[in-house]
């Protein structure tokens, strides 16, 4: 097989606006860990697959598709790539924001750093070609859940959560590590609102500890189907000392998984897709919402006011955003604004890549964990994957009916109708069993 790597430092400058906590405006005043994009190319029979790992919050699908298309004009041959963001929040813009503040001012991505990250993304892919080496693909899981003090579900520290560490790995045929993906799925919000320094948060401290038993290397980090994960009630603070014991910790059974899998130096690599419109939910009435957003900010009032501990108010308070950003969606539909979250990125695409015995399923958006786990469930591949935040966003959470009718921050956020999910899951589990 024909494998190569490659990374570059896409940290912005200072001063550059910070994407992640939308209600809290941050300009970044530094960098504490450089963000990174990172590449694994894989020469297959009929076509050029590129995987790249980006430290960014999103990355717009208009982007990738330009990407694509450039990358296989400049090497003559079809390729396909898939650009996946880790969802750090602490890393600039690169896509359409949804939050109603940025949207009602007027506020965008930065277009001298998108154009800038374009031509370092197309370097990226030319170099990892350039750089293609002779090896080996092993593929394998490993496990690392809240029984670690890592993560799990954000919404109810007992609901279904994906503690895989799935983990794809090459070498040369020396026998040599020379690089390796994966995924795991966890929102990266160790590091909150009151930071202003860029970091990849604790996928970077992932990268380091793998890197510390097999020498400076790309590290792909794909982020899981985290729409409703993350260390909420799992973490012990909210440091960069917290981000390193949970990455550390990741890091450490992926190297387990890296020393102990089989390596193959060949394998069938096929790609199907399926193109899926998407359906705007039916918003409440003007009233209605206006009246949800006075009850959320009596009951974030009320909850201040009794001394209630921070996850209950920081809960009233997400509970508040969501109640705003409605009203601000039907708002803004009045005046038929569309936003790029919803214009650029539509309609979805859902993808299925074969990998050998391996799936690996790539889907937009922030995706609930419910979908991931019905997709493995539904895959004729025990040795499966879920990525999301592939190849673009989407404009809000893709939720559970289940969240709808309890209510909360994710779905109060998104644009999207309750079906759309299980659309998700039943398009990907179709071309899992082509």
């Amino acid at each position: 097989m024909k494998i190569g790597f490659s990374h570059v430092d896409i940290s912005p400058p200072k001063g550059l606006e910070l994407a992640g906590y939308p209600h809290s405006p941050r300009h970044n005043t530094g960098v504490h860990d450089p963000l990174m994009a990172s590449c694994m190319y894989i020469k297959a029979k009929d076509f050029d697959l590129y995987f790249i790992s980006l430290d960014l919050l999103f990355f717009s699908r208009k982007y990738a598709d330009e990407l694509e298309e450039k990358i296989s004009n400049a090497n003559g041959r079809a390729s396909k790539c898939f650009f996946c963001c880790t969802h750090t929040h602490s890393g600039p813009w690169a896509a359409g924001r949804l939050d109603y503040e940025s949207l009602s001012e007027g506020r965008d991505e930065d277009p001298d750093y998108v154009s800038d990250l374009k031509k370092k993304l197309e370097a990226l892919l030319l170099e990892a070609c350039e750089n293609a080496f002779e090896g080996e693909i092993g593929i394998d899981t490993g496990y690392c859940g809240k029984e670690q003090g890592v993560g799990g579900n954000r919404r109810d520290p007992d609901g279904p959560s994906d503690p895989q560490v799935f983990v794809v790995a090459a070498r040369d045929m020396d026998k040599r590590i020379r690089g390796c993906m994966v995924k795991y799925t966890l929102h990266p919000t160790v590091i909150h609102a009151s930071n202003t320094l860029c970091t990849a948060d604790y996928p970077a401290y992932l990268r380091q500890e793998i890197c510390s038993r097999f020498n400076e290397m790309p590290v792909l980090f794909m982020q899981g189907a985290s729409g409703d994960q993350s260390t909420r009630y799992f973490r012990d603070g909210q440091t960069f000392e917290e981000a390193e014991r949970i990455g550390s910790t990741i890091g450490a059974e992926a190297v387990r998984v890296i020393e102990s899998m089989q390596y193959l130096s060949g394998m069938d690599i096929n790609v199907e897709e399926e193109i899926i419109p998407l359906k705007l939910r039916k918003f409440p009435s003007k009233e209605q919402a206006q009246k949800a957003v006075s009850d959320r900010k009596a009951e974030l009032a009320a909850k201040q006011a009794s001394g209630a501990g921070y996850l209950d108010c920081w809960n009233a308070q997400l509970k508040l955003f969501g109640a705003e950003d409605i009203l601000g969606y039907i708002e803004m539909l009045e005046k038929k604004q569309l936003p790029r979250l919803l214009t650029d990125e539509t309609p979805v695409k859902i993808s299925v890549l074969k990998l050998g015995d391996a799936r690996l399923v790539m889907l937009q958006g922030e995706v609930f964990v419910e979908f991931a786990l019905d997709i493995m469930k539904g895959s004729p591949s025990k040795l499966t994957c879920v990525i999301s935040l592939a190849n673009g966003a989407a404009p809000g959470y893709v939720y559970t009916r289940e969240a709808l009718a309890e209510g909360g921050y994710e779905n109060d956020t998104s644009m999207l109708h309750e079906d759309t999910g299980y659309d998700y899951a039943a398009a990907a589990i179709r071309l899992l069993n082509k």
